[in-house]
Formats: structure tokens, sequence, C-alpha cells
């Protein structure tokens, strides 16, 4: 019997402790079938965290490097694809925990589906004792842990970077777009790339758990980067119309509405930033700032 064709376990790694993470990854490498290796790139953590990470240099399976600066969500995982030496990827970021020992085992199963896999992500179902952290905890819950099957609806639109595995040579083909420098929308233009490619992307439920709930206050300031982003995207390439938000505020934009909204919405913003800090945060009002941010970024002048 043929051994399975290599992985790459790419993990960029940002002031976060990934020692567990690679440990429960490397008990599973047997069950990938093939060889594997583990590729850890720090992008300039705070020096507690690299002397941390670098235990797991021990393991003959791990590679781990460190950048002097920062570079950024889409060059280390670029960099990451372009240290890789096998013919498959798996994406993962540093703020997840496998659910469970077959974890490797379902994608070394799945694998001969598609080129793209895409397996999802889950949260604790027992909300943070933490009140800040509440906000992030519902919006995964809600917006994020969906289903195999409901995400292959929109199997591009629902496309996320985090737990993909994905043919080397598929990755380094398109690659990710460093000109996205702030938080957020990487994926959708990945998506978009492959979906202009008819590249094949099959969605799975082999979740990993998501353990890096960011209190409140940074959740908001990493969402309104993620809108900023896509207005960037809609302004120089027309992308993101696959997205709710976009596809709203471009209806709102077509109104005679959109003056009034923006206005109203500011005079409610601190009271909805309250709402949103709070121990008990209705993503109703997140959506409506969110849709507030965009329509301000859509009405700047281009730049």
């Amino acid at each position: 019997m043929l051994a399975a064709p290599g992985l790459s376990v790419l993990i960029p790694v940002f002031n976060r402790d990934v020692t567990t993470l690679v440990c429960d990854l490397l008990e599973q490498l047997p069950d990938w079938g093939g060889p594997v290796e583990i590729v850890c790139l720090d992008d300039a953590s705070a020096p507690e965290f690299q002397e941390l990470n670098r235990l797991v240099r021990a393991w003959p399976e791990v590679r781990y490097g460190e950048l002097p600066c920062n570079v950024g969500r889409s060059a280390i995982r670029n960099k990451l694809a372009a240290l890789a030496r096998h013919p498959w990827l798996l994406l993962l970021d540093n703020d997840s925990l496998l659910p469970d020992d077959q974890f490797l085992a379902r994608y070394a199963q799945a694998r001969a589906l598609a080129p793209v896999l895409v397996g999802g992500t889950t949260y604790d179902p027992t909300p943070p004792p933490e009140p800040e952290l509440r906000l992030r905890w519902h919006y995964g819950r809600k917006r994020e842990a969906r289903r195999g099957r409901q995400r292959q609806q929109q199997p591009y639109a629902q496309l996320t970077l985090n737990n993909m595995l994905i043919q080397t040579s598929v990755f380094r083909q398109f690659g990710l777009d460093e000109k996205l420098t702030r938080y957020g929308h990487e994926d959708t233009k990945f998506g978009w790339l492959l979906e202009q490619a008819q590249v094949p992307v099959r969605h799975l439920d082999n979740p990993v758990l998501h353990d890096g709930l960011e209190p409140a206050a940074v959740f908001l300031e990493k969402t309104h980067q993620a809108v900023r982003n896509l207005a960037l995207l809609y302004r120089h390439e027309q992308l993101g119309t696959n997205t709710k938000l976009l596809r709203l505020a471009l209806q709102v934009r077509r109104t005679k509405l959109c003056k009034s909204v923006q206005a109203v919405v500011s005079v409610w913003e601190p009271a909805l930033r309250r709402n949103l800090l709070s121990a008990s945060p209705d993503l109703r009002k997140l959506d409506l700032l969110k849709l507030y941010w965009l329509l301000r970024e859509l009405s700047r002048p281009s730049r």
C-alpha cells in the first residue's frame, strides 16, 4: 500500500502559547498515513511567548522560526506556505484546539473529495464567566459555528482560512493579498479567486475549537478593521458583494435614506457600544454598527 502524500501543518504564531496544539497534533500524525511536518512561524510576539514556544523545537517533526518584525496575517501565511515541504497544507490559527483524537484521521479520509477542504470552527457551549468575553463568544456561536452542509450552500463565501486543508500547489497559485494588512477578509478575496478559477471546495464537519476569545473592546476594533478591508476590496476590486453586509450597505446607498441612517446611528453609537461591551450583548446592535461603519467608509472620497 502506497503511503499518503505528505502534509505540512502551518501555524502562524502571535502572542499565543501553541505548545498544547502542537503536542495534540504530534499524537495524531500517524493517522495521516504519510509524512507530516508542523511548521510554526512567530510573527514578532512578545519575548515571553517566544521563550515558551521555542520548546516545540525539541520534536524532530516540528520546524519553528521567528520573524524580526510583524508582517501581518496574510504575509505570514504566504511565508509558511513557501516553507512547506509537502503537497498538502493544513492551515490552523494559533488559538485553535483539536476537538478529539480523530481530527487528522477525518481529514485523511476526506482528502480525495476536493483540493480544498474546510473543517469549520466550534465554541465551548458554556458561556465564559468574564463579561468582557461574552460578545466574542456569542458572535462565534451564532455566526461562525455552522455545520458543513450549511457552509456548503455558499462554499466560497463561507470559506475560512483557519482549519483549511488545501493542496500546496493551489495555495501557492493564488496566495493571500498582502495589501490587506488590517484584520479581516483575507479569506473573502481568496474564496473569490478560487471561485473564479472553479477550484472545488468541500466543507466538512471537522471543526477546531476556538480558544482565543478576545475582550469585547478588542473584538470591536478588529471588526472595524474588517469592515475597512471589506470597503477596500469593494472599492478597488468590486469584491465582497457575496457578503450580506455589503449587499445591505449598497441597497441603503441606492435610497434617499443613506445620510439619515448614518446620522441616526452616529447618535446611537455610544449606546450601541455600551451594550456590546456589557455582559448581555445584542448581535443586532453589532450588525447596525457594522452597517454604519461600512456606509461611512463607502462615503469617503476614493483614494
